[in-house]
């Protein structure tokens, strides 16, 4: 590691207290599985199919501009048992935002998610990640706690195949590692443009996953069962 690299490191473990939950401390043989931007029927759907079939839990970070279209695919999400969680009222960066914006949709977005859920909800992951101090404030204001990934399944880039993918999220593939997935790639319909949809098989994706980690000792739960034998992992993370 380089000197840059160890101080960044450093630095972040200092600044838990500001911090962003990274991963879970377990003893557990669990790693945690979070998926952004659905839920979309197609998509969602067969994948809680395969997570039914492996026994797998997962935290599901929904956009309210899909929850608003199929009301119905995030009750059955619920009935399942999988953990619901906000990643905003469209798929729009908040660092770009003003600040009382911000603090309006992360406080309405909650309210409205819960009713629609009905049940509490705790997490909050910012769209791409993104999130300076003050959005972390109004995060925090809003009752919610942001959460960011270690690994990820790449997923959402058109630029690699599913061999890579599949490498990808097992880089890094550990106890109390969150891996970032997706259900949806957010367009014009969650406010934004982020180019071509990848074209990814995301069953295929996640049961190759999901083998992967139960090859290495894992099972896939979500952040809230995690905890049932774990503590969250926070380091200050800004992106300016």
């Amino acid at each position: 590691m380089s000197a840059r690299s160890t101080a960044v490191a450093a630095a972040r473990r200092a600044t838990w207290f500001v911090g962003t939950v990274v991963s879970v401390r377990t003893e557990a043989p669990e790693f945690v599985l979070t998926y952004d931007d659905g839920p979309v029927s197609g998509s969602t759907d067969r994948i809680l199919g395969v997570l039914a079939e492996r026994g797998a839990t997962a935290t599901f970070f929904v956009l309210l501009s899909r929850v608003r279209t199929d009301p119905g695919l995030l009750r059955a999400m619920v009935d399942a048992g999988h953990e619901i969680a906000l990643h905003g009222t469209d798929h729009r960066d908040l660092t770009a935002m003003p600040i009382d914006e911000v603090r309006g949709r992360l406080r309405d977005g909650r309210r409205e998610l819960e009713d629609a859920a009905g049940r509490r909800v705790r997490w909050f992951r910012p769209p791409y990640g993104h999130q300076t101090f003050r959005v972390w404030r109004a995060v925090r204001a809003a009752e919610l706690t942001p959460v960011l990934w270690g690994p990820t399944t790449w997923d959402s880039r058109a630029d690699v195949d599913q061999e890579q993918r599949v490498a990808a999220a097992l880089r890094g593939a550990g106890r109390g590692a969150i891996l970032l997935a997706h259900d949806n790639f957010a367009d014009a319909v969650d406010g934004v443009d982020d180019g071509t949809p990848p074209s990814v098989d995301r069953v295929d994706l996640i049961a190759r996953v999901l083998d992967g980690y139960t090859e290495r000792g894992l099972s896939a739960r979500s952040l809230g069962d995690a905890l049932r034998s774990g503590t969250l992992v926070r380091e200050g993370r800004f992106s300016r």
